[in-house]
Protein backbone atom coordinates (compact mmCIF):
# COMPACT_ATOMS: atom_id res chain seq x y z
CA UNK A 1 0.00 0.00 0.00
CA UNK A 2 3.13 2.60 0.79
CA UNK A 3 4.47 1.42 -2.34
CA UNK A 4 1.43 2.12 -4.37
CA UNK A 5 0.78 5.76 -2.49
CA UNK A 6 4.31 6.51 -3.70
CA UNK A 7 3.87 5.74 -6.65
CA UNK A 8 1.15 7.77 -6.78
CA UNK A 9 2.76 10.72 -5.42
CA UNK A 10 5.11 10.56 -8.36
CA UNK A 11 2.56 10.45 -10.99
CA UNK A 12 1.25 13.76 -9.45
CA UNK A 13 5.17 15.34 -9.22
CA UNK A 14 5.23 13.95 -12.87
CA UNK A 15 2.91 16.22 -14.02
CA UNK A 16 3.79 18.81 -13.17
CA UNK A 17 6.83 18.14 -15.20
CA UNK A 18 7.46 19.93 -18.79
CA UNK A 19 10.27 18.07 -20.42
CA UNK A 20 8.57 16.87 -23.40
CA UNK A 21 9.06 13.06 -24.36
CA UNK A 22 10.85 12.39 -21.22
CA UNK A 23 7.87 13.40 -19.12
CA UNK A 24 5.37 10.95 -21.02
CA UNK A 25 8.12 8.28 -20.35
CA UNK A 26 8.45 8.70 -16.74
CA UNK A 27 4.46 9.05 -16.16
CA UNK A 28 4.10 5.80 -18.16
CA UNK A 29 7.16 3.80 -16.06
CA UNK A 30 5.46 5.34 -12.99
CA UNK A 31 1.69 3.97 -13.88
CA UNK A 32 3.50 0.27 -15.34
CA UNK A 33 4.93 0.42 -11.63
CA UNK A 34 1.39 1.31 -10.08
CA UNK A 35 -0.11 -1.71 -12.57
CA UNK A 36 1.99 -3.91 -10.72
CA UNK A 37 1.94 -2.75 -7.79
CA UNK A 38 -1.73 -3.30 -7.35
CA UNK A 39 -1.45 -6.95 -9.01
CA UNK A 40 0.91 -7.67 -6.21
CA UNK A 41 -1.41 -6.53 -3.82
CA UNK A 42 -4.18 -8.65 -5.23
CA UNK A 43 -2.40 -11.50 -4.86
CA UNK A 44 -1.40 -10.75 -1.58
CA UNK A 45 -5.16 -10.34 -0.74
CA UNK A 46 -5.83 -13.82 -2.36
CA UNK A 47 -3.59 -15.38 0.01
CA UNK A 48 -4.77 -13.92 2.41
CA UNK A 49 -8.08 -15.22 2.07
CA UNK A 50 -6.65 -19.03 1.58
CA UNK A 51 -4.99 -18.79 4.64
CA UNK A 52 -8.29 -17.65 6.58
CA UNK A 53 -9.83 -20.14 4.98
CA UNK A 54 -7.55 -23.04 6.54
CA UNK A 55 -8.65 -24.58 10.08
CA UNK A 56 -5.36 -26.64 11.61
CA UNK A 57 -8.10 -27.34 14.48
CA UNK A 58 -10.38 -29.76 12.15
CA UNK A 59 -8.75 -32.76 11.54
CA UNK A 60 -9.57 -35.00 8.20
CA UNK A 61 -8.28 -39.05 6.98
CA UNK A 62 -8.29 -37.55 4.06
CA UNK A 63 -5.76 -35.01 2.43
CA UNK A 64 -7.65 -31.24 2.44
CA UNK A 65 -6.63 -27.54 2.64
CA UNK A 66 -4.84 -27.63 5.97
CA UNK A 67 -3.53 -30.85 6.06
CA UNK A 68 -0.58 -32.22 7.10
CA UNK A 69 1.19 -34.80 5.10
CA UNK A 70 3.71 -37.30 7.04
CA UNK A 71 5.77 -39.16 4.65
CA UNK A 72 8.94 -41.16 5.25
CA UNK A 73 10.97 -38.63 4.24
CA UNK A 74 9.40 -35.11 4.14
CA UNK A 75 6.16 -33.87 5.18
CA UNK A 76 3.92 -31.38 3.38
CA UNK A 77 1.70 -28.91 4.58
CA UNK A 78 -1.07 -27.95 2.32
CA UNK A 79 -1.37 -23.91 2.47
CA UNK A 80 0.10 -21.80 0.47
CA UNK A 81 3.55 -22.28 -1.78
CA UNK A 82 6.14 -20.25 1.09
CA UNK A 83 8.82 -22.81 0.86
CA UNK A 84 10.52 -25.67 3.02
CA UNK A 85 10.66 -25.29 6.66
CA UNK A 86 13.90 -27.52 8.41
CA UNK A 87 13.47 -28.79 12.01
CA UNK A 88 14.61 -32.09 12.97
CA UNK A 89 16.14 -32.89 10.06
CA UNK A 90 12.56 -33.19 8.84
CA UNK A 91 11.28 -30.83 5.78
CA UNK A 92 7.91 -29.49 5.77
CA UNK A 93 6.91 -28.26 2.59
CA UNK A 94 4.54 -25.34 2.71
CA UNK A 95 2.98 -26.43 -0.59
CA UNK A 96 -0.53 -25.01 -2.67
CA UNK A 97 -2.91 -27.67 -3.45
CA UNK A 98 -2.62 -26.14 -7.06
CA UNK A 99 1.03 -27.26 -6.48
CA UNK A 100 1.61 -30.61 -9.21
CA UNK A 101 2.42 -32.43 -5.58
CA UNK A 102 -0.39 -30.58 -4.25
CA UNK A 103 -3.04 -31.90 -6.55
CA UNK A 104 -1.51 -36.19 -6.66
CA UNK A 105 -2.04 -35.34 -2.18
CA UNK A 106 -5.43 -33.72 -2.11
CA UNK A 107 -8.34 -36.60 -1.74
CA UNK A 108 -5.72 -39.02 -0.69
CA UNK A 109 -5.37 -40.80 2.98
CA UNK A 110 -2.91 -42.56 5.26
CA UNK A 111 -1.42 -45.53 3.59
CA UNK A 112 -1.96 -44.28 -0.27
CA UNK A 113 0.72 -43.88 -2.37
CA UNK A 114 1.47 -41.14 -5.07
CA UNK A 115 4.20 -41.17 -7.69
CA UNK A 116 5.91 -37.62 -8.18
CA UNK A 117 9.16 -37.06 -10.34
CA UNK A 118 9.54 -40.84 -10.66
CA UNK A 119 9.32 -41.81 -7.42
CA UNK A 120 6.97 -42.82 -5.25
CA UNK A 121 5.86 -41.30 -2.50
CA UNK A 122 3.70 -43.63 0.52
CA UNK A 123 1.38 -41.46 3.00
CA UNK A 124 2.57 -42.38 6.43
CA UNK A 125 0.08 -40.14 8.68
CA UNK A 126 -2.36 -37.05 7.19
CA UNK A 127 -3.10 -34.54 10.40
Amino acid sequence: MENIARIEESLLSEGKSTAGDKHHTGRAMLQLDRENAGKQLQEIEKLETLLGKIDITRSSDRVALGSLVVTPSDRYFLSISAGVHSKGGLNTYCISPGTPIGRLLLGKKQGDTVVFREKEIQIVEVY
